[in-house]
Parts: C-alpha cells; sequence; structure tokens
C-alpha cells in the first residue's frame, strides 16, 4: 500500500502522452522538488483523462485513467 499524505491538483492541462519524466518535471518547475508521500493530478484539456503522479518515497508511479 502506498501512503499518501497531500494530493496536488495542476491547474493547467498536461499532455496525456507526457512520460513520468515530463509529469515529473511539470512537478519541479511548478513545486520546486516531488516530495515524498504526496500525489499530484493532472488532467488533459478535454478533462476525459486523468494522470497521477505519486512518489513513494523510492521513486515515481505515474498512472493513467479515462473518465466517463
Amino acid at each position: 500500500m502506498i501512503r499518501i499524505d497531500a494530493i496536488w491538483l495542476a491547474t493547467a492541462p498536461l499532455d496525456m502522452r507526457a512520460g513520468p519524466d515530463t509529469a515529473l518535471a511539470r512537478v519541479v518547475q511548478v513545486f520546486g522538488a516531488a516530495q515524498p508521500h504526496h500525489a499530484y493530478l493532472f488532467a488533459n484539456a478535454r478533462a476525459n483523462r486523468m494522470k497521477v503522479l505519486v512518489h513513494d518515497g523510492f521513486g515515481l508511479w505515474l498512472l493513467a485513467r479515462r473518465l466517463h
């Protein structure tokens, strides 16, 4: 089980072709660094897809979800 202490919602859309490095670069650009046990949520411009970048303290998880 991954512990998540805080969830941050991005206000600008993210290209859903972006991989973990691009999503992490966006987090670093906005926050300065990805904090352990924090999740960062991104949506595309049409708001029908979402990606979640999770820093678990050891590495990164990138999850994708199609919204209906």
